[in-house]
């Protein structure tokens, strides 16, 4: 069932965004060659609960971390640990909150120093396709016309869409209906109506879209090996029409202004 929000569970979930905003904000500048992945997660889970929220990653359905941190070929779910990053490595920084019982979720992938062209491009399509699919989040649209947007930006710049994994709904639980494939064709689906809160979250490989799982039972990754890219903004189709609530702000963020990390 899909769970259309008030404006004040929209304004609501729009405060855990704005937390999850601001921590992947701040992450950027940390990432560099030399950096662990596990110094990227204390950070992500302490300057949260500064900012009076709990992580949502952590524990939900046995994950050990608090932010996803997957590098290169790795799509999604990479566990942080002692690894350090290399020049040339891109990651994705998955991260959520839950504030005042509404969550908020986004990711970003973020290039580690130089990288390369084709590197560079990966990152840019996965961002320009979450903003392709974005602009059919108004009423008359489908869940499966974002679907389609997504998967025609991403094909034409010459990558593949993952099919494996899913956008969602969001709200009071980290993951509600519907469900948002990145690909599939247009007109179909659920009816976009206001008050609707989606996470859009566009996942695609350099190459092919067959993914495997590693023995953690967590961290996905591409089957043949090429570099993957991880874009995701939770967004709320309001009386004013669509509004992405992950933006980061630092004015909106004034509700937490109490705390040292503001």
């Amino acid at each position: 069932m899909i769970i259309l929000k008030s404006e004040r569970e929209i304004q609501a979930i729009r405060k855990s965004c704005l937390i999850v905003a601001k921590v992947l904000a701040d992450l950027e500048r940390m990432i560099e060659p030399g950096v662990s992945t596990k110094e990227l997660d204390t950070f992500a889970e302490k300057k949260a609960k500064e900012m009076g929220a709990l992580p949502a990653f952590k524990g939900y359905r046995g994950y050990p971390a608090s932010l996803c941190t997957s590098i290169n070929e790795e799509i999604i779910h990479g566990i942080p640990s002692s690894r350090f990053l290399r020049e040339g490595d891109i990651i994705g920084l998955d991260f959520g909150v839950v504030y005042e019982g509404y969550y908020g979720d986004a990711a970003v992938t973020y290039p580690v120093g130089k990288v390369t062209p084709e590197a560079k491009a990966l990152i840019d399509a996965a961002k320009q396709s979450f903003f392709r699919g974005f602009e059919q989040v108004r009423e008359g649209c489908r869940i499966s016309d974002i679907s389609h947007a997504i998967q025609k930006y991403v094909e034409a710049h010459g990558f593949s869409v993952i099919r494996s994994f899913v956008g969602h709904g969001i709200g009071l639980s980290l993951h509600e209906e519907p469900q948002i494939p990145n690909f599939g064709s247009p007109g179909s689906g659920p009816k976009i109506k206001k008050g609707m809160v989606l996470a859009i979250e566009p996942m695609i490989a350099a190459g092919d879209w067959q993914v495997e799982i590693r023995e953690d039972n967590w961290t996905a990754v591409t089957k043949d090996g090429s570099l993957s890219s991880h874009y995701e903004h939770t967004v709320a189709l309001t009386q004013e029409g669509a509004e992405i609530l992950s933006l980061w702000d630092k004015e909106e963020l004034s509700f937490v202004k109490e705390s040292p990390y503001a």
